[in-house]
């Protein structure tokens, strides 16, 4: 290659290994490992009977169908009767739109309610000195920490017919309320989510002139036209910046959906689908799963290209610095006090409660007391998972395992000393499917079933377990048995006639000690350790390349560095499972070759890509305060430019490199999307992820251990931020991502 291309492409006039490899590696490992996976899944979503076709999206974006359609009732808030106390229960589960159109309209709800919470805190935060002010910044910071699925568990449960919200409304007002479905998922991603556009919102109101708001004052603009007219379109591009990342992470969310989905309307998300699918394995290669995946990657990159420019290595390589200028800041009226502490306080504290609720499953146990067995005629409502490894029939008769599939649904009965019961339920089932054009018939008998309830002569809710035998009929859909009515001749043995709440610290042990449990504590660390050895190297090139050199490549090198903030997780993970298979069969590479795989590769390969642009951009912003005339004089001394960079700039960059590999780690190690896809087609390696979305799915293990470990994460994350802040001197904030 001439001098002339080499200087056109890279930046410098000859010819130099370390700069041409420096833009290299990360441009072909991000090439390899990221767009040709995602090529490959595009030629299959394009494919159908062997040649290209726009077959299956036309299969998705027909209307009238499960995936674009109007919604059947147009009721938001259903009154339901509940049987046996006649209480009036309001379910809230949002309307049916089709899974396109449902996972769009949650997202942007998502969006919106983030970005009010978000800009309200950000702009007291910012212009306001209160007495407080400091706890308000601490609680701001504990919906930051990340805990997959369990905090979505705890908004379930708050927002059930007996939770904490409901039981309130019924004792102040007679009525009990249950937020469920798409309604339950975008309530879940909205208190995760919001810090993420406080952040951005609040760097904005920091970093605004001061003199351009006094000058509109001294024109007679105040109060909330000045806000409207001045300082709110000067924030703006920070707020629209941190309003389209929540879009994004709202729509490839998974966690919310999993938590909710023994409601139906939670499963018709383009997310869930994909991973439900692609689970419960509705073919090999799947052109259907790979257009859904298509479609959400086209959304997420179309929202990610209107704040391109924002969210660069450059605009924010931090996302919390301090202003160039003194902010505006005062001393609040007194209505302006009363709305910080009886309307913005009171809703900050209720924010915190998944993660308050996560230390109180890990933490305590509750201690019942028991009265005798009862007999009761019941039938349950819900859904029968089968083995992983199992493919229905599409007409025939199968037998469960003897263990029995798992199932979860409602139950409803009778009992002469119990009255009318009505309540969740959760357990396996064990018997005979008998499959016939799309419907099906099960005889059989429920194992020890997991119940909570209530019952008309029953003083408050029971939790208990049920046995018996059952026959039921059904449709079958995805791979599952949606159990539609059944006959239930139950047992019903231990009823709680009381508990106490006792702290332990039983399940924090049960999970140090469990050999199973402990395993896949031991897998993410690996994992997420051997990822960021790959993070850095890709973080210190890369951004050495774009900082340093203005090569025709540096433009689209810092592109590709960013663009997997915009790649749903779902994305990647559904990529590496088609490219992968495609170019390793038979090695510990092919995600379909149960006897070889190992997803601890792949899954290495997700997190660096994954959770490259956060060790990027504060190497980016390290770089940014390291002037290049210390490397020219290096250099001009007669030092090489390795010498130079191992001597000079990493030693100066140091502390930035230790903030950015700190924050991928942490974010690997709670990476929910590829582990719990990937990672879950071989439970022996998989990562702790994995693991909380089987007790959530499948009752497998105890709540409680997932709360367990979502501690652990917290705490993983608290000392991560502790580290970072002390050493660095810089503040830093992690975001939460699926």
């Amino acid at each position: 290659m001439s001098s002339k291309w080499i200087e056109r492409l890279f930046g410098v006039p000859k010819p130099e290994p370390l700069v041409i490899s420096s833009y290299l590696f990360p441009l072909l490992y991000l090439v390899f490992f990221l767009i040709i996976p995602v090529l490959a899944m595009l030629a299959i979503a394009f494919t159908y009977n062997g040649s290209i076709s726009l077959h299956w999206f036309k299969e998705i974006f027909t209307w009238n169908s499960d995936y674009m359609s109007l919604p059947s009732s147009w009721d938001l808030v259903q009154t339901v009767k509940m049987p046996g106390t006649g209480e009036t229960l309001y379910l809230i589960e949002g309307l049916d739109f089709g899974i396109i159109l449902n996972s769009i309209i949650v997202a942007a709800f998502v969006t919106l309610l983030a970005s009010i919470m978000g800009t309200i805190f950000a702009f007291v935060m910012a212009r306001y000195e209160f007495p407080g002010k400091n706890v308000f910044r601490i609680l701001l910071f504990i919906p930051l920490l990340v805990t997959p699925f369990v905090s979505a568990y705890v908004v379930q449960q708050l927002f059930s017919e007996y939770g904490l919200v409901s039981s309130i409304l019924h004792a102040l007002f007679g009525f009990r309320v249950r937020i469920d479905g798409l309604a339950g998922i975008t309530l879940a991603q909205a208190i995760t989510y919001y810090p993420i556009v406080y952040l951005n919102a609040y760097a904005s109101f920091i970093n605004i002139d001061p003199s351009l708001e006094e000058q509109a004052e001294n024109l007679g603009s105040k109060g909330f036209h000045l806000f409207r007219t001045v300082t709110f379109p000067l924030a703006l591009p920070g707020i629209a910046a941190g309003a389209t990342l929540v879009f994004i992470f709202s729509l490839e969310d998974l966690a919310a959906p999993i938590v909710f989905h023994s409601n139906n309307l939670a499963k018709k998300i383009i997310s869930y689908q994909v991973f439900s699918k692609f689970l419960y394995g509705t073919g090999e290669r799947s052109p259907l799963i790979a257009a859904l995946a298509i479609v959400m990657l086209t959304l997420a990159i179309i929202a990610f290209l209107g704040i391109r420019k924002y969210v660069g290595l450059r605009q924010y390589a931090m996302l919390s610095k301090g202003g160039r200028w003194s902010p505006r800041v005062r001393k609040p009226r007194l209505g302006q006090a009363l709305i910080i502490y009886l309307v913005l306080l009171p809703l900050l504290v209720f924010t915190i409660t998944p993660q308050a609720g996560v230390v109180k499953l890990a933490f305590t146990q509750e201690q019942r007391v028991v009265t005798n067995v009862t007999d009761i005629n019941a039938q349950i409502i819900g859904t029968i998972y089968p083995d992983f490894n199992v493919q229905l029939p599409e007409n025939g008769v199968v037998e469960t395992s003897k263990n029995g599939w798992f199932f979860k649904g409602e139950v409803h009965g009778h009992s002469n000393t119990l009255g009318v019961i009505n309540g969740s339920l959760s357990g396996f089932i064990v018997g005979k499917v008998t499959i016939k054009d799309g419907k099906f018939t099960v005889e059989g008998k429920v194992l020890y079933a997991d119940f909570q309830g209530t019952a008309s002569k029953y003083n408050g809710t029971i939790h208990t377990q049920m046995l018996g035998p059952i026959t039921g009929s059904g449709t079958v859909s995805a791979g599952m048995l949606n159990l539609n009515s059944s006959t239930f001749k139950a047992t019903m043995f231990n009823i709680p006639v009381g508990k106490k709440v006792e702290i332990t610290a039983k399940y924090v042990k049960e999970m140090l000690t469990t050999p199973d449990v402990r395993r896949y504590i031991v897998n993410s660390l690996t994992y997420s350790a051997a990822a960021v050895v790959l993070i850095v190297l890709l973080a210190i090139t890369s951004s050495y390349a774009t900082s340093r050199f203005k090569g025709a490549l540096t433009p689209v090198l810092e592109s590709i560095v960013i663009l997997p903030m915009a790649v749903p997780g779902i994305v990647v993970a559904m990529g590496y499972f088609y490219f992968f298979h495609q170019v390793f069969p038979g090695t510990p590479l092919d995600p379909i070759d149960p006897k070889h795989f190992n997803p601890a590769y792949v899954l290495i390969l997700a997190y660096s890509i994954r959770r490259l642009p956060f060790a990027a951009r504060s190497v980016y912003a390290g770089l940014q305060q390291v002037h290049v005339s210390l490397e020219e004089a290096a250099m001009n001394l007669g030092a090489s430019r390795w010498k130079t960079i191992t001597s000079i700039i990493l030693p100066l960059i140091s502390l930035n490199v230790f903030g950015g590999a700190m924050l991928s780690f942490v974010y690997s190690m709670s990476e929910t999307s590829v582990g719990i896809t990937l990672g879950s087609l071989k439970m022996a390696n998989a990562p702790i992820t994995a693991y909380m979305k089987e007790i959530m799915m499948s009752a497998v293990g105890s709540v409680n251990i997932a709360a367990a470990l979502g501690v652990l994460l917290i705490t993983v994350q608290i000392i991560s931020i502790v580290l970072v802040n002390i050493i660095t001197k810089q503040k830093y904030s992690f975001i939460g991502l699926s």
